[in-house]
């Protein structure tokens, strides 16, 4: 186990990781990329804590993704079932778990202090978290994708599911953006990730 650990994790994390793992008795898969998630965490049949995570992610939201879902396990377990998932319960449990893992060793020294503030008060995904979620994408395998912030006022792009929509203006701090079979418009996060769609 130390050894896949290795793989996706840095290196110093590894074994603390894997103390947390079995002192929890978490059984772990590592799956193909889903769209909507990078990991989740469920009790499976028998009780058994199964806790899956996207082996598409690199090292640091690897980490961050496993001891998020760590979080819920230890959460149920000690505030019980009928706690909101992302509650303060959950909040002051994925804290608690993280801090260990803060330290120059495991994480660059550029996202320690957006960690530290991230995890005053930690939102049920990173990726809300923008300036977080920014500096954590560069350490991405290179891809084709933006961020709806980056592309231009009447650029055209295409989510994951296919939709296709249509750049159009900023209202707070998401993007108004127009589907373009419905015409309806959306709300986008600035760092929704979008494949940018040449028009002739």
């Amino acid at each position: 186990m130390s050894e896949t650990l290795a793989k996706y994790i840095p290196e110093h994390a590894v074994k603390p990781v894997f103390d947390l793992i079995v002192a929890n008795q978490v059984h772990l898969k590592i799956v193909n990329e889903r769209q909507t998630r990078h990991g989740d965490y469920r009790r499976g049949s028998g009780g058994k804590h199964e806790i899956t995570v996207n082996a598409s992610l690199n090292k640091y939201r690897f980490l961050i993704t496993l001891v998020h879902e760590i979080a819920h396990l230890v959460a149920f377990e000690k505030f019980g079932r009928n706690i909101k998932p992302h509650g303060s319960e959950w909040k002051l449990t994925f804290q608690r778990l993280m801090v260990p893992f803060i330290r120059p060793e495991i994480f660059p020294n550029h996202i320690l202090p957006l960690l530290a503030r991230h995890f005053k008060n930690p939102s049920a995904s990173s990726d809300t978290d923008t300036t977080l979620s920014l500096a954590l994408k560069q350490y991405d395998k290179e891809n084709d994708k933006n961020y709806v912030f980056e592309i231009p006022y009447g650029s055209v792009f295409r989510i994951k599911n296919g939709k296709i929509f249509k750049k159009i203006a900023v209202r707070t701090k998401r993007f108004e953006c127009l589907e373009i079979s419905s015409g309806k418009l959306y709300l986008f996060n600035p760092n929704a990730e979008v494949e940018l769609i040449n028009i002739q």
